[in-house]
């Protein structure tokens, strides 16, 4: 027999969002369980209890899935906003089965956005202690000093907490702009955007090219792909889980491949 869960658990496990985002589903008063607005630590049967998200009912997923997504800009990184802007959502709805986003580009930045399924996965993904690497194609103006670059690499204050060190390189220089890649190897919002403001750079564009191992490479904007089972192996590994021994890993591809004609895998 089941037992019952907290609500956040279960709409983790179901593949709705992850956990930290499930609790502002239910803090938003967005989740019913048998006809009743839930409150965060309520708990549910999956087995007997009816879970409702905005009252459609929440089931439990099927085959865990993770794709990789190419967002344009313009586009804000929510399944659902009130204000009526363009969602990332609308770029997966010929997708068969519910995913969300694991972490955030913000609604001018652009380019690779995991989204899957699996709340154990994206907690992994966004955890703080994992550590996992993001790569960033950042175009600055009017041009960046040498003291500005060290400073970047070593740590910059932002809202009075110094930023863990970056990975900075110059790949193109040209008077009035300058083109860096950056690696982070945390996830605070707006990060880059903020410690180019600190150092009184314009952030003309910022792309995120790369997650942990996994590249964007030629998958166009606005088009996604699934990752293979070895693409999500390589990811738990960069974030140090253990993959399952079963079908080299919990996402081993399937007939839901990609959207468009992409035919790059990296």
């Amino acid at each position: 027999m089941s037992e019952p869960i907290r609500l956040q658990k279960l709409l983790s496990e179901c593949g709705v969002a992850s956990r930290r985002a499930a609790e502002k589903l239910i803090e938003a008063g967005r989740v019913q369980v048998n006809g009743q607005t839930a409150k965060v630590g309520d708990k549910a049967d999956p087995e007997k209890d009816r879970v409702t998200l905005d009252g459609k009912p929440i089931r439990r997923r099927a085959e865990p899935i993770c794709i990789m997504l190419h967002k344009p800009r313009g586009y804000i990184t929510t399944m659902h906003d009130e204000k009526n802007r363009k969602c990332v959502a609308e770029l997966v709805k010929d997708l068969p089965m519910r995913v969300y986003p694991v972490g955030r580009l913000d609604r001018e930045s652009e380019g690779l956005l995991l989204m899957t399924n699996d709340g154990e996965f994206a907690n992994a993904m966004m955890h703080p202690s994992h550590h996992v690497p993001k790569t960033y194609r950042v175009t600055v103006k009017p041009g960046i000093t040498e003291e500005q670059l060290n400073r970047m690499a070593e740590g910059i204050v932002i809202d009075g907490r110094k930023t863990a060190p970056a990975e900075v390189r110059v790949l193109e220089e040209e008077k009035g702009r300058a083109v860096l890649q950056i690696v982070l190897h945390e996830g605070r919002n707006r990060e880059i955007r903020k410690m180019c403001e600190v150092l009184n750079l314009e952030t003309a564009r910022l792309k995120r090219i790369a997650f942990g191992p996994i590249r964007l490479g030629m998958l166009p904007p606005g088009k996604w792909r699934e990752l293979t089972g070895e693409e999500v192996a390589a990811l738990r590994a960069a974030a140090g889980l253990k993959t399952p021994a079963e079908g080299g890993g919990k996402n081993s591809g399937g007939k839901f491949r990609r959207n468009g004609q992409a035919k790059s895998r990296r």
